[in-house]
């Protein structure tokens, strides 16, 4: 029985499928939603801007709370949720092996051939790594 499901979410259209996925299959499970701060993203010169590494990293807060404040308003109800920094891969895998999660329910944006090669898939990662079950939505 799935009693806690972790659901990576960034605002994708991908990640809100995966969320409505994981509400609709496990009404009565806890939700937590993952948001992952990927430092890389933010740009070579940014980060290297004395002082400028905490505001980055609050403007970083600020669009996850607003990610998570859409989930709620798109499903209705309320979420655990954390803001982890790193590789979504990685982060993903390691916060479902620390905590008590039954299952990961994350999106994929279904990239196929050279771009996945190049850009790498996040899902399958997890897909490979997670200790507990995954579920991949498209």
């Amino acid at each position: 029985m799935t009693s806690h499901v972790l659901v990576p979410f960034d605002g994708s259209t991908q990640s809100e499928a995966a969320l409505q996925f994981a509400v609709d299959e496990w009404p009565g499970a806890d939700h937590t939603l993952l948001y992952v701060v990927d430092p890389i993203t933010a740009g070579f010169g940014e980060r290297t801007l004395p002082g400028s590494s905490e505001a980055w990293f609050e403007r970083a807060r600020e669009t996850a709370q607003a990610q998570f404040d859409e989930a709620t308003e798109l499903t209705g109800r309320p979420f655990d949720t954390r803001i982890e920094v790193g590789s979504p891969a990685r982060v993903i895998v390691d916060v479902a092996a620390e905590d008590p999660f039954d299952h990961v329910a994350l999106g994929s944006h279904g990239r196929e051939g050279v771009s996945r090669v190049l850009l790498g898939s996040v899902a399958e990662t997890v897909v490979r790594r997670s200790p507990v079950p995954v579920t991949v939505v498209r």
